[in-house]
């Protein structure tokens, strides 16, 4: 019996596509949003329409609205469904190192040169990513599966300079929560915990009252 191995690149394939996304009839939703920034909780709506663009209402605070609609902006990107030649078609994969654990590095070159990645029972556990003149460390510990894709639960996050490898700021932990509305699962909590110079400060974005948008005609 002859045992076919998978290529880095269809390994890194069949990850990306178990991603959760919404498909491209996903009508947008409006929600109620109560943000918790340490000792500071501010309540206000979120609409995200069909084109995935966040709007904030009925939130004075400057800083607070930016922080929210940051929020609802990130949610909405990573729910794009984008093919993998449309987001990978320019770059090639190689296998790197297997670790501990069993997750296996895949390590990128052509356009996405010296990003890297693991892939461990079909889920992206490990994102190492040059992006706007930054490199991002996602490291994710544990997942929603939704019967039609993954979703991250736990995981954190971490940015360095890319020539001097400095740390930028400090490591932030996330939970996330989600509830299915109508077909499509949406964030309803989110909890950012980051920890700067031995100090740790909280963040919690709980979405209420979610309802999808009716289509346009």
């Amino acid at each position: 019996m002859t045992v076919t191995q998978l290529s880095a690149q269809e390994l890194f394939r069949a990850a990306y596509d178990n991603r959760y996304t919404w498909d491209k009839d996903f009508p947008g939703y409006s929600a109620d949003i109560t943000f918790k920034d340490d000792d500071k909780v501010i309540t206000g709506q979120v609409i995200v329409n069909a084109e995935l663009k966040a709007e904030v209402l009925g939130v004075d605070d400057e800083s607070a609205k930016k922080a929210i609609h940051g929020q609802a902006w990130e949610i909405a990107i990573h729910r794009v469904r984008r093919t993998f030649e449309e987001t990978h078609g320019a770059n090639t994969f190689r296998y790197g190192a297997t670790d501990e654990n069993g997750a296996v590095e895949i390590l990128m070159g052509g356009k996405a040169e010296g990003d890297r990645y693991k892939v461990q029972n079909n889920v992206v556990t490990l994102v190492h990513r040059h992006i706007h003149g930054v490199v991002v460390t996602i490291n994710t510990f544990g997942v929603h599966d939704t019967g039609e894709g993954y979703l991250s639960h736990t995981y954190d996050s971490v940015y360095h300079e890319p020539k001097t490898g400095e740390q930028r700021g400090g490591v932030s932990n996330f939970v996330d929560e989600y509830e299915k509305v109508g077909n499509y699962f949406i964030l309803n909590r989110r909890e950012i915990r980051t920890e700067t110079a031995g100090k740790i400060a909280v963040q919690e974005f709980a979405f209420s009252n979610i309802k999808l948008l009716t289509p346009a005609a």
